[in-house]
């Protein structure tokens, strides 16, 4: 006995279907091409996040009388730094706060500023605090400081930047920075220790 299989009617694919394939496939190549052109131009450029570090500072000043008052001055020397080559880099809401076991002192900003290609600008801040009342715990600390010839201080705070690179486009990033500015407080000389700006 013969066995035969019947079709129906073949029905061919619907332009709508050939469209939306088209289209895919002309969005899947130019999403390839892009990313082989933002690599290509990243290995190229080399495109690198500006920064904020302390270059330099002094102890101008650090006196504790008898009635438990501080009185300190500090010089601060903060630099904004741009090493891409081939890009602008802009600054902004540049806020850090400088404290003595945990005990602000002053506020260091500075307005909106551009730094220019492979360059830097630096600031110098002079932090000059009225009296500081201590707790008899803090005279403790601060007694033992002296002794060892080692005080030290907070700078924490926040900075944003932003910098455009070529094709590459436009990039925005905050800063973070958090570090203990160190001192020999006999001649006010600053021990120096990485104290630059992480990205968030």
């Amino acid at each position: 006995m013969l066995n035969k299989t019947f079709q129906g009617p073949q029905k061919g694919t619907h332009p709508l279907v050939w469209f939306a394939a088209i289209i895919c496939t002309i969005v899947s190549i130019a999403v390839i091409i892009a990313g082989v052109v933002v690599f290509v131009g990243y290995m190229v450029i080399h495109p690198r996040v500006p920064f904020i570090k302390v270059t330099q500072a002094h102890l101008d000043k650090f006196q504790n009388d008898p009635t438990s008052l501080l009185e300190t001055a500090i010089t601060i020397i903060v630099r904004a730094e741009n090493d891409n080559t081939k890009a602008h880099a802009s600054f902004s809401d540049l806020k850090f706060a400088l404290s003595f076991q945990g005990l602000k002192i002053a506020t260091l900003v500075a307005p909106p500023f551009d730094v220019k290609k492979n360059s830097s600008v630096d600031f110098n801040y002079v932090v000059d605090s009225s009296s500081i009342p201590l707790s008899s715990e803090q005279v403790d600390q601060v007694d033992g400081s002296l002794k060892r010839d080692r005080i030290s201080f907070d700078l924490k705070g926040n900075v944003r930047a932003r910098w455009r690179v070529g094709l590459l486009g436009s990039f925005r990033l905050s800063g973070h920075l958090n570090c203990r500015l160190n001192f020999h407080p006999s001649n006010g000389s600053y021990i120096k220790s990485p104290c630059i700006s992480r990205v968030k």
